[in-house]
C-alpha cells in the first residue's frame, strides 16, 4: 500500500502542475485574417506605413472568442466593396484585444494585463475607452488621433455608409442624418 502510494503521489504532483498550466495565459502569436479580402496589418504596421504615407487608421477590435467577431469577419469584412474600400482608404488593423505581445507607441509600452481568467491588452483598453466590448471598431484620423469607437456587430450595409462618412471626411462638416440620405439616394 504505501509503495503504490509513493508512486501516485507524485505523479499526483505532476497532474496538478500540468493542469495548472492550461490556464495559464499563453504567448499569442499574431496570425493573418485567413482568405480575408481584406489586407489587414498589425498595429505596428500601420504606424510605419502612416510615415511614408498618411491614411486614415480602422481597426477591428476582436477576441479569439468572440462569436460576433467571426460573424462580422465571414458577413461584413468578406464583402467586396467594403474591403475594396478599406484598403484603398484606410490602414487596416486587426488588434487582438487579447495579445500578449507589447506594443511600443508614442514613447509609451502597451502591454498585456492579467485580469480574471482572459486579461486583456492596454492598447485595445484605451482605444476602447476602458469599454472592453467586442467586436468594436475603431477609426482614427491619419495622426491616430481617436474620431469614433463604435462597439457591437455591424451589418454589411450599415457599415458601408460608416467606412464611407468617416473615410471621405463627411463627418468634419455633415450630419449623420444628412449623410445617410444622401448616401441612400446616390445607390438609388
Amino acid at each position: 500500500m504505501r509503495k503504490g502510494a509513493l508512486i501516485i503521489f507524485p505523479l499526483a504532483i505532476i497532474l496538478v502542475f500540468l493542469g495548472n498550466s492550461a490556464f495559464m495565459p499563453e504567448k499569442k502569436v499574431k496570425k493573418p485574417a485567413a482568405n480575408s479580402p481584406v489586407k489587414w496589418m498589425s498595429f505596428e504596421e500601420a504606424v510605419e506605413k502612416s510615415k511614408t504615407e498618411k491614411k486614415k487608421i480602422f481597426i477591428d477590435v476582436y477576441t479569439d472568442w468572440c462569436g460576433w467577431c467571426k460573424v462580422m469577419d465571414k458577413n461584413t469584412f468578406s464583402q467586396p466593396e467594403i474591403a475594396k474600400y478599406l484598403n484603398e482608404n484606410y490602414y487596416p488593423v486587426k488588434l487582438d484585444a487579447e495579445q500578449t505581445e507589447d506594443i511600443e507607441f508614442r514613447g509609451h509600452t502597451f502591454k498585456y494585463v492579467e485580469s480574471g481568467r482572459r486579461g486583456y491588452h492596454q492598447l485595445a483598453a484605451s482605444l476602447l475607452n476602458n469599454k472592453l466590448s467586442y467586436p468594436t471598431v475603431v477609426f482614427l484620423d491619419e495622426d491616430f488621433n481617436m474620431i469614433q469607437p463604435m462597439p457591437g456587430y455591424q451589418k454589411p450595409e450599415q457599415f458601408e455608409k460608416i467606412i464611407k462618412y468617416i473615410g471621405g471626411d463627411h463627418y468634419k462638416n455633415t450630419a449623420w442624418a444628412e449623410w445617410e440620405k444622401t448616401f441612400e439616394s446616390s445607390i438609388n
